[in-house]
């Protein structure tokens, strides 16, 4: 049986995602200063670190996000990929078979980081209301915490 708890009795909301503006102009941000540094240490041929790397920052991002951010995060970041990971810099292709690839890791990153953290936060808030609602079933061992 399910019961409401009142915000009010100390119970913590889960975490309201950050908006999707600022999502994607930290995505802008991160996917430049991330590409410049691949094309820096690697070499302006390395598209698959940068995409690695790329698609991290999409997952990270996907973190704090909500849903509809995820396929904006990753265009920005194909972007950049595709601009200034593979040579010539700053020329716009589309290759098929590989673009489609590209941003299927992108978007299939933002989608996990995304989908984790609102996980995470369920099962988080889950617990702080089950704890909250029944204090004694964690002293006798019938709490959340105890497999």
């Amino acid at each position: 049986m399910t019961e409401w708890v009142s915000l009010s009795s100390g119970a913590r909301p889960v975490p309201q995602p950050v908006a999707t503006p600022l999502v994607w102009a930290t995505a802008l941000g991160g996917a430049v200063a991330l590409v410049a540094l691949v094309n820096t240490v690697a070499g302006p041929g390395s598209p698959g670190i940068a995409l690695t790397v790329l698609s991290l920052l999409a997952a990270l991002l996907g973190f704090c996000a909500r849903f509809a951010a995820a396929p904006g995060t990753a265009m920005l970041c194909w972007l950049f990929l595709n601009g200034f990971a593979i040579p010539p810099a700053g020329v716009l292709t589309w290759a098929g078979h590989r673009d489609t690839f590209w941003l299927g890791c992108l978007l299939t990153a933002a989608l996990i980081g995304t989908t984790s953290a609102r996980l995470i936060h369920a099962r988080a808030a889950y617990r702080r209301l089950t704890t909250e609602a029944d204090p004694t079933a964690t002293e006798a061992g019938r709490g959340p915490h105890s497999s």
